[in-house]
């Protein structure tokens, strides 16, 4: 069976900067070994990735904070993080929004029609990590889907348990 791991976000404005807190500074470590420890199996990273016009989006109107803004620093990977997508097989796939259908379409296409262990990991749980894990539940159904609770963080502690507690009842696993 495949294993994958998808790491949601791992950027800096989710860490320290723009939208960044204590909470997902404290899983940066835990992010850095589970991605090590998937060396010579596949890890898809994930960027949320915004433009200049953010803030005319509908998710700009709704989160007015600009972030992720590609080119910036707050764009870019956290550097522990991308130190260690280094050293695995990893492929980065930016996304515009919450969910990436891009993301799952790849995944599903790596899987090459096999049921395959997918794991998440990243930032937020209570936006992008659980709306990912989603779709890839929605598109490859018969694979397993954890999410580590260790390696994520949410906007608040307490978002990050109503993520968890939702996937749970989804039948995502924890790992």
């Amino acid at each position: 069976m495949k294993e994958i791991l998808v790491a949601v976000d791992l950027q800096n404005d989710f860490i320290d900067e723009a939208l960044g807190t204590k909470e997902a500074e404290a899983i940066v470590e835990n992010a850095v070994k589970k991605i090590l420890s998937y060396k010579g199996k596949k890890v898809f990273a994930t960027m949320d990735t915004h433009h200049e016009d953010y803030m005319d989006t509908v998710e700009g109107k709704h989160l007015p904070v600009p972030h992720c803004i590609k080119g910036t620093h707050g764009w870019e990977i956290a550097p522990k993080i991308l130190s260690a997508l280094k050293e695995v097989d990893a492929e980065i796939i930016e996304k515009p929004t919450f969910g990436s259908i891009e993301l799952s379409q790849a995944v599903k296409e790596y899987a090459e029609g096999e049921d395959v262990k997918i794991e998440l990991i990243g930032l937020c749980t209570d936006i992008c990590v659980i709306s990912n894990a989603l779709l890839l539940k929605a598109n490859l159904y018969g694979s397993e889907i954890y999410v580590d609770p260790e390696c994520c963080a949410g906007v608040t502690p307490e978002s990050h348990d109503a993520a968890i507690a939702t996937m749970k009842m989804c039948h995502i696993n924890m790992e």
